[in-house]
């Protein structure tokens, strides 16, 4: 990963070249986005520019000894910490026994997130984290002399599914490195690490990919018409990986529609009836799917409320939801979406966390037909 491969991002790019440039090079710092805007390819494109041989003043050669193993992701100095999930009863796993899918899930898909490493897997619902034993690992590592490069890089994906004990114990490795060694944690929610490692981290605030920018990398990269891309930019809110999951999406879109529609219409009178088949049926098309339909309905509940604040320009709806809107949106206003927003966000959360989905949708349907009423 180049720094010209990375969508946008050019005030964060500049900050990172001038400060290797000034020789100003913290020894920890905390990438820190909300998810695919390109938190982990900065990591790095930084780590590759610090040890290109032949840099210029705004990227890598890319030809050089050692771009040619960053290529790979196989430059010795450069170590990697993911959450993973433990292989055995009682035995912590490490990041080093799931290398191999890692380097090819950031190589042919940089611009990811939790779910889709947990389904490179095959491990939806097991338990992700950084366990102890990584602690014990990264000590070691980072104890040793570098093997060729300036720089020894150690760059942590989710600092903040990282195990207590771990964390502890990096404290004075973080605060206190070896010579010539970085620690690049890369933070999706750097409200749940701990304030002790956030304090002796520079924070890099990667922000939104902006609207022009996104909008180019959706026409090069996944051959759209303008206004598809423009639909899309506009459900990504700033995050390629989102642009990817809406494209990916669209077909199941329809489906999705669909279902909220019925649920919106038992939820509403309601109809205890009608309403347990369809949490049955939902129910039973697994946890992701349920997840999907409720990021569906995160989503047009937004545009219904926006429909009705703002000129029509700025919503995307499709034909078929926009003749649903017609009536539903007079529902959505300023007394309920938020609660709304809420109850739905909650919804997700509990499914995520392995919540009895029937109890969770049938709450949401009770919570739903109060709401609308408002």
């Amino acid at each position: 990963m180049l720094f010209k491969d990375i969508i946008g991002q050019q005030a964060v790019k500049k900050k990172l070249l001038q400060g290797v440039s000034e020789n100003r090079i913290p020894h920890a710092q905390l990438f820190a986005g909300n998810g695919g805007m390109g938190e982990l390819p900065l990591a790095i494109a930084y780590a590759r520019y610090l040890n290109c041989k032949e840099r210029t003043a705004d990227d890598s050669c890319g030809k050089c000894s050692s771009c040619v193993k960053f290529n790979k992701l196989i430059h010795p100095d450069l170590h990697f910490v993911f959450p993973v999930f433990k292989k055995k009863t009682n035995q912590d796993s490490i990041s080093d026994d799931f290398l191999p899918e890692w380097r090819e899930l950031v190589l042919n898909t940089p611009y990811f997130g939790q779910s889709q490493w947990f389904s490179m897997l095959n491990a939806e619902n097991k338990q992700f984290s950084i366990f102890k034993q990584e602690s014990h690992q990264i000590i070691k590592k980072l104890n040793l002399k570098t093997f060729e490069a300036d720089y020894k890089t150690m760059i942590i994906w989710l600092p903040e599914r990282m195990n207590l004990t771990a964390a502890n114990k990096l404290l004075k490795m973080i605060e206190e490195p070896p010579p010539y060694t970085i620690f690049l944690l890369v933070s999706e929610n750097p409200g749940k690490m701990l304030q002790t490692i956030i304090s002796r981290t520079q924070l890099i605030k990667v922000p939104p990919i902006e609207a022009e920018e996104m909008e180019k990398a959706v026409l090069e990269k996944l051959s759209l018409s303008e206004q598809q891309a423009r639909k899309i930019v506009h459900l990504a809110n700033g995050s390629y990986l989102k642009a990817l999951k809406a494209l990916e999406n669209d077909a199941d879109d329809k489906k999705y529609h669909q279902l909220f529609v019925t649920f919106m219409r038992y939820s509403y009178k309601p109809s205890v009836e009608d309403i347990l088949p369809f949490i049955d049926g939902l129910a039973s098309e697994g946890r992701e799917k349920i997840k999907g339909f409720l990021n569906y309905s995160l989503q047009f509940l937004r545009e219904c409320f926006i429909k009705g604040m703002a000129p029509s320009d700025i919503v995307y709806m499709s034909e078929e939801e926009e003749q649903f809107s017609q009536k539903f949106a007079k529902l959505i206003h300023q007394r309920n979406i938020y609660q709304l927003t809420d109850e739905f966000n909650a919804a997700f959360y509990h499914i995520e966390s392995n919540g009895y989905e029937k109890i969770i949708l049938l709450d949401l349907s009770i919570k739903i037909s109060v709401l609308l009423k408002r």
